[in-house]
């Protein structure tokens, strides 16, 4: 019985394992020129999060409790809560890897060491059934208890939230002109909150082009310094959705792109790490039917009664 268990005990650790090592997270940067919640400039949380944690680690240890609750109204220091949801970066992509775009990593990586104040989470687990961004506004909703107390949000027609009158923001136009306007209209002591997903934009000199995810980030970036706003950025990684839920354009794009050149190459997408975990995985399905049949034949082997010794016979 205690051999039975102990075999039991791994086999249930081989797939406690493999379902682990399944798991899939993303990065999440918070950073803010001039705007500090407390005496660390920079911190990293290496907890693996869920996006509900994530929120709540924004508003405590990031100080956005400040900015979007309406009961800490006369105590904020920026004029602007930007959110960006990209769809690129992976956790494993934070440490280097030659498929991801690495202008992409510097301008995080810029911005990051840059300003006053800045907080990293490498590992954010995402959810299959709700967008990062959904996720995100409705954990800010719940955790300010009364609602959002900023004076205007706003996301782009990319997002998908739920419920909320919110204004739409159809291109990186479009935010740029909100952006303008907001701080014209904003009265002195409001905060306002947008939330900006990638995908859908295209090129401000080629209509036909799409944006690449840097070049999004960095327009969006560089319209919110223009503006002049004191500002308190969250970049936060949601891949899957532009899988599961492409939209018109993405899929026209896909569609462009379908060229037998460039499926050679994306025919080349598993490197090292892919390989390595392949291997692996390999490795304990093999380890697993072998120790059924050994379990098998140790069974087998107790089960059969043979005799040490046999009498010689009697004569008669």
């Amino acid at each position: 019985m205690d051999f039975k268990s102990f075999v039991v005990a791994m086999m249930v650790g081989y797939v406690a394992a493999a379902q682990v090592s399944s798991a899939s997270t993303v990065p999440a940067f918070l950073w803010s020129p001039g705007f500090s919640s407390n005496e660390l400039k920079e911190s990293v949380n290496y907890q693996i999060m869920s996006p509900k944690d994530l929120a709540n680690s924004v508003l405590s240890q990031g100080g956005w409790s400040d900015l979007l609750c309406s009961e800490r109204k006369n105590e904020r220091a920026v004029d602007l809560a930007i959110v960006f949801v990209g769809r690129e970066l992976h956790s494993s992509d934070v440490a280097g890897n030659k498929h991801v775009d690495p202008s992409l990593l510097n301008l995080l990586k810029a911005s990051f060491t840059r300003s006053n104040f800045s907080m990293a989470f490498p590992y954010i687990a995402t959810s299959e059934e709700e967008t990062m961004e959904n996720l995100l506004v409705s954990s800010f909703k719940e955790a300010c208890g009364r609602g959002l107390g900023v004076s205007n949000v706003a996301f782009s027609e990319s997002c998908a939230i739920e419920g909320g009158d919110f204004k739409k923001l159809a291109d990186l136009h479009s935010i740029h002109d909100h952006l303008v306007s907001r701080m014209e209209q904003r009265t002195k002591g409001e905060t306002d909150l947008v939330v900006v997903c990638h995908g859908g934009f295209q090129s401000l000199k080629e209509l036909d082009q799409p944006f690449p995810e840097s070049e999004s980030l960095n327009e969006v970036m560089s319209s919110v310094e223009q503006s002049g706003a004191k500002y308190a950025a969250l970049y936060v990684s949601d891949p899957f959705k532009s899988i599961h839920y492409p939209g018109y354009k993405e899929l026209g794009r896909f569609l462009a792109e379908d060229t037998p050149k460039n499926a050679s190459a994306s025919a080349q997408v598993c490197d090292e790490v892919c390989r390595l975990k392949s291997s692996l995985l390999e490795g304990v399905l093999v380890a697993i039917v072998l120790l059924l049949i050994l379990v098998s034949g140790l069974c087998c082997m107790m089960g059969i009664d043979t005799p040490t010794r046999f009498e010689a016979p009697q004569d008669n």
